[in-house]
């Protein structure tokens, strides 16, 4: 019988009072133990330059290989050094509008200089590669150096040439972005100071319409020797403004700025970029403001992001009980990308302000309300309520919520309606300062409404989800257009969104609404079909009862269960769409976190479901670099085994996740694969939408994390821990004092600082694995 469950209380009242907490003495200064360059190959696509908190500045050399994220330590040729990316994602490479690059040009001839960007790519000096929160330094093979910080707004570099007789050293700025994706800018040259500005239309790299950007660029250190504009391979001193669009066809125009100088103090040029998506004049005003003495400011612009980083971080620290520096770095850099991205755009909204904080460059949700945002919400729970508000706030102005959110533009929805998840987990962790009414009703319109264009958000096929109670195979909707694939995972997401609804709905006293969207978050279970199995090279894996796509008239359609895995071929919105969303439907099986119990006795029973999750972490079918699968390494939990999920996660950390440059096994997606990490090792996991986390044995002695909402501090300290990790296997747990059975925790341990003692052991044990001291779930089986 299963289990029914729904959190229903009213979150108390927490007051949002951001508290700054010292490095604990457990922890020497965290920034030793952080890298950037993380995966920084091997399709981590992290971003390794220099940046704040969530800053909008973020420097780096862009190269011409792995460039999704600016840099990367593939060998490639750097094309020119750029002031704005995300981090982490997939698909076309983001953002880095407007590149820089220093050469000198041969015989000081300004046409001798390479203009276009495969002809000025150069090689970087590997040995040279320096990154480190607030800075980031790098020499060309052609003997420039350069290093970067930055501000909230504006990045600073500084070029070092070598010394070369007779030459005027070139700054050239290019109208481009990664991805060449402009559609139109325009450049203008002040000939005393060098000053460029101008702005660009651009595409967004994995969403719909454009976006404009802006540009003021400002040189300090020397003489300006002359300047004026580029087009293809050929500049020259008149005019000094341009406007270009994309060019004839398949024929990219590149075309931009240049400016020469003398006199160079030390051989140096320093550069300051403003970056505005309002205007130039804002991203002048900005730069000014921020880095007001350029030649003298780069050392202060470092220490002042080294001690945001430090306050960002100090909530949290541990003693590593003789853990390895690897697993410290791998620890603490995980954290910090979770807060690299998304990224504030106060003031920067060209659209509207709603004089509140605004966020965007949520890149995507898909991928981050798993983990990165409850990480944010223990961390940074400021951050985390103005996220949620960004996300309301956009619901207001363009009328939906989104599910991806770049460059201020609308992102490919990649399965169901996820800001519904982000939105209550913050309630069911009592985040304060968010109208819960208005986002009820945002939730309600995702329900309910079906969007025209339902590709960029909102939810498709809602007619036949409230008839069919599922999404089928081949849907007839005349009524919204998208993607007309994923009938299976969109299924499970959009029951997965209505069961959030319903607990909020629960908790704000709307009864009727919870009783209709609870009973929705049931649907998944018709398309189930219990006499499915799944082969492989011709064997049987004596499986039998997998999710199927369903037609309209109820009969039932057929995708390999093994199709869209490593084992097979990939699948996304527009490579190979299928009924599964880049996972086949042997991950997504797994994927019903509201009803796990119900799950399980649809597979039989405790031990059958067991064998499969082991059949699919240890056959080559599950995906660790795709969000995901994240839960499965931890759903033994659910059937009374919370030893095998330590054991499960000791086979991917570190051998999946660890602190070489390739040490990602896929996109960090703005933080998620750190947060994974960072969660992993602290000994929880969070069922995002509900306020639970899942106890594992933590890979540190002893964790704290002070609540920077009550300034309390969460202790979780181990008994028996050792290094090797032989005792992994939790024999009991107290909490304040008292026995624990239960394999889960509420986020109490967080707001109210209780203290969690967990004697390990190097063996399972009997706890966790009662029935009642399994983690929540909600509902019986309907079919």
């Amino acid at each position: 019988m299963a289990v029914r469950w729904l959190l229903g209380a009213t979150p108390q009242q927490i007051l949002l009072v951001p508290l700054v907490f010292p490095i604990l003495a457990l922890c020497a200064d965290v920034l030793q133990f952080i890298d950037p360059l993380i995966g920084s190959t091997n399709g981590g696509n992290v971003f390794a330059g220099a940046t704040r908190p969530y800053g909008l500045a973020k420097p780096v050399a862009d190269v011409n290989g792995q460039n999704t994220g600016g840099f990367a330590t593939d060998g490639s040729s750097i094309t020119g050094f750029s002031a704005t990316h995300d981090s982490g994602t997939g698909g076309n490479p983001s953002l880095g509008n407007f590149p820089l690059f220093p050469q000198l040009c041969p015989e000081d001839e300004v046409n001798n200089c390479n203009f276009l960007i495969g002809e000025r790519a150069t090689h970087y000096v590997e040995e040279s590669v320096v990154a480190r929160p607030g800075y980031f330094g790098v020499e060309l093979a052609s003997g420039v150096k350069a290093s970067m910080t930055s501000s909230e707004h504006a990045a600073l570099y500084r070029f070092e040439f070598p010394v070369e007789d007779g030459q005027h050293p070139l700054m050239l700025l290019d109208l481009t972005d990664l991805w060449q994706s402009r559609q139109n800018a325009t450049i203008s040259l002040d000939p005393g100071s060098g000053r460029l500005k101008g702005n660009g239309t651009f595409l967004p790299s994995f969403g719909a319409g454009s976006y404009v950007m802006h540009f003021c660029v400002d040189f300090f250190g020397g003489e300006v020797f002359d300047n004026g504009v580029w087009v293809n391979n050929r500049g020259g001193p008149e005019p000094k403004e341009l406007y270009v669009t994309r060019g004839f066809n398949l024929f990219f125009l590149e075309a931009g700025g240049w400016v020469r100088f003398n006199e160079l103090a030390n051989n140096t040029l320093t550069a300051r970029t403003g970056i505005s998506f309002v205007s130039a004049d804002q991203a002048c005003r900005r730069a000014e403001e921020e880095i007001p003495d350029p030649l003298d400011d780069f050392d202060r612009l470092v220490a002042e992001t080294e001690d945001a980083w430090r306050e960002k971080l100090s909530p949290i620290s541990i003693d590593a009980g003789g853990a390895s520096q690897e697993l410290q770095t791998n620890f603490w850099s995980g954290l910090y990308r979770t807060m690299i991205s998304p990224q504030n755009y106060t003031d920067e909204n060209p659209y509207w302000n709603s004089g509140i904080p605004y966020f965007d460059s949520f890149y995507c949700i898909w991928d981050s309300f798993r983990v990165q945002h409850p990480i944010l919400t223990i961390l940074d729970p400021t951050a985390q309520v103005q996220m949620v508000n960004s996300l309301l706030d956009i619901y207001q102005h363009e009328g939906w919520l989104p599910d991806c959110h770049m460059s201020l533009s609308n992102g490919w929805t990649q399965g169901g309606s996820n800001a519904d998840v982000v939105l209550v987990d913050a309630y069911v962790k009592n985040l304060t300062g968010i109208n819960w009414e208005l986002a009820l009703e945002a939730i309600i319109q995702d329900a309910e409404v079906e969007p025209l264009e339902w590709a960029y958000h909102g939810r498709g096929g809602l007619q036949s989800w409230k008839d069919l109670l599922y999404i089928p195979y081949l849907d007839f909707d005349p009524i919204g257009f998208g993607t007309n694939s994923r009938s299976i995972s969109r299924t499970l997401e959009y029951a997965y969104d209505d069961y959030c609804l319903a607990t909020l709905a629960q908790g704000l006293g709307r009864d009727d609404l919870y009783s209709k969207y609870v009973s929705r978050s049931a649907n998944w279970q018709y398309i189930w079909k219990p006499q499915q199995n799944s082969v492989i090279n011709g064997n049987d894996t004596g499986f039998m009862g997998f999710f199927q796509p369903r037609y309209q008239n109820g009969t039932w359609g057929y995708q390999d269960p093994i199709a869209c895995s490593a084992l097979a071929s990939f699948c996304s919105l527009t490579t190979n769409p299928s009924e599964t969303f880049e996972a086949s439907v042997w991950q997504y099986q797994f994927l019903v976190p509201q009803s796990m119990s119900v799950l399980i006795g649809l597979m039989g029973t405790e031990e059958p479901f067991i064998q499969r999750l082991d059949f699919f972490h240890t056959s080559g079918l599950a995906d660790i670099s795709n969000e995901p699968v994240f839960s499965t390494v931890y759903l033994y939990h659910y059937a009374g085994r919370p030893g095998l999920s330590t054991k499960r996660l000791h086979t991917y950390i570190p051998s999946a996740f660890n602190a070489s440059h390739d040490g990602l096994p896929g996109n960090d997606d703005s933080g998620s694969m750190g947060a994974f990490v960072a969660f992993g090792m602290i000994g929880l996991f969070p069922i995002a939408g509900q306020d639970v986390y899942l106890i594992s044995a933590p890979f540190f002695q002893e964790v704290n994390v002070t609540s920077p909402l009550t300034g309390k501090t969460a202790r979780i300290m181990t008994i028996g821990f050792d290094s090797s990790y032989e005792n992994i296997y939790i024999q009991n747990v107290t909490v304040n004092g008292q026995p624990w059975t239960k394999s889960w925790i509420s986020h109490a341990l967080f707001i109210e600082g209780w203290t969690m003692e967990l004697t390990l052991g190097n063996q399972e044990s009997e706890w966790g694995t009662k029935l009642e001291d399994r983690p929540p779930s909600w509902g019986e089986a309907m079919i």
